[in-house]
């Protein structure tokens, strides 16, 4: 997500975009239009919740959300500012509990080793809406963010004030859950309920049980499941007692899982769209520039308008960004 917004800033600084006539917008929680839908899903908990006479008009909920990026529970926050009766928003980490360590102290840091889990959304160091919330809760104190975000890419870390977290804490709470625990719940949750859950719903189950086990909870809790399962076949297969069916997978990233999806879910529009291409000339069917036959294949992919001159222009500016 870094990468992204490095590449975002170097097409906004070199103004390929605007001379080619386009703008570019992530579809993902770096784009604070994501949190508009997201809301909804809040609202619609709560309604099944009073449909199934589980909870009364009024009643306080609390929803327990694994995240990294904090898009999905900023969608909350919002969501209780609409007036959703939310008690409290419970933060879900993995082992890169850099959330919960935030949550707990009030310090941001991001100098720790980076983990790779079976969670990968949430294997995120730098959380992009975080200073979304610290806007929020400071009042709109514009400079007071600047600086903490200045902090973070000079230093590593930033601290936030006792009355600030003060009234975080009051929306807020976190916790984490390692990979072996992780795994526990996936495989408990199959053999004892038959529900397949993903690495990332594992995570936010066992961390809405110890945030109940805390006493602090509400009295309804809600556990928002936010991935499939049939993107992490190695990972669930094998927490599930499948073992030598996992194998097959060992060494298939997730988001490699993810983009076959997207692949052949739009196969049909993409290849029409990758034909239209070829006719403006922007890439021969002969191969070409590696770099900007990815750049074709993303645009492709996103449903965007392709001009002769876009795909080079991206090209560009993307050589002058560092991704390490």
């Amino acid at each position: 997500q870094s990468g992204v917004k490095r590449a975002f800033a170097a097409l906004n600084e070199s103004d390929a975009l605007a001379a080619a006539g386009c703008s570019l917008s992530s579809a993902n929680s770096i784009n604070i239009g994501r949190l508009a839908p997201q809301a909804v899903y809040y609202f619609l908990a709560y309604r099944q919740l009073l449909d199934a006479g589980a909870i009364s008009l009024g009643d306080p909920v609390d929803f327990v959300v694994p995240t990294g990026n904090f898009g999905d529970i900023l969608a909350g926050y919002e969501a209780k500012q609409m007036g959703l009766p939310v008690s409290r928003l419970v933060c879900a980490s993995n082992a890169n509990r850099v959330l919960t360590d935030f949550f707990e102290s009030g310090v941001y840091d991001k100098r720790r080793t980076f983990l790779r889990t079976a969670s990968p959304s949430m294997d995120i160091l730098i959380s992009s809406n975080l200073e979304r919330l610290l806007y929020l809760e400071s009042g709109g104190d514009c400079a007071f963010v600047k600086a903490c975000m200045q902090a973070l890419a000079r230093d590593g870390f930033y601290s936030v004030p006792e009355e600030i977290m003060a009234r975080i804490r009051q929306d807020f709470a976190a916790g984490c859950c390692d990979e072996a625990k992780c795994a526990e719940v996936i495989g408990r949750m199959w053999h004892e309920n038959g529900c397949l859950t993903d690495p990332h719903t594992a995570v936010a189950l066992q961390v809405a049980e110890d945030w109940k086990a805390s006493g602090l909870a509400a009295k309804t809790v809600v556990t928002l499941s936010t991935a499939s399962p049939f993107k992490f076949p190695g990972a669930v297969l094998k927490a599930i007692g499948a073992g030598e069916k996992a194998a097959k997978f060992a060494g298939i990233r997730p988001d490699r899982m993810k983009f076959l999806i997207y692949v052949l879910s739009g196969a049909i529009t993409g290849f029409a769209a990758f034909v239209n291409v070829i006719k403006v000339g922007s890439v021969t069917s002969s191969g070409g520039n590696q770099l900007e036959t990815q750049i074709l294949i993303a645009l492709v992919l996103g449903g965007m308008p392709i001009s002769g001159g876009i795909v080079p222009a991206i090209s560009s500016a993307l050589r002058e960004v560092s991704f390490t």
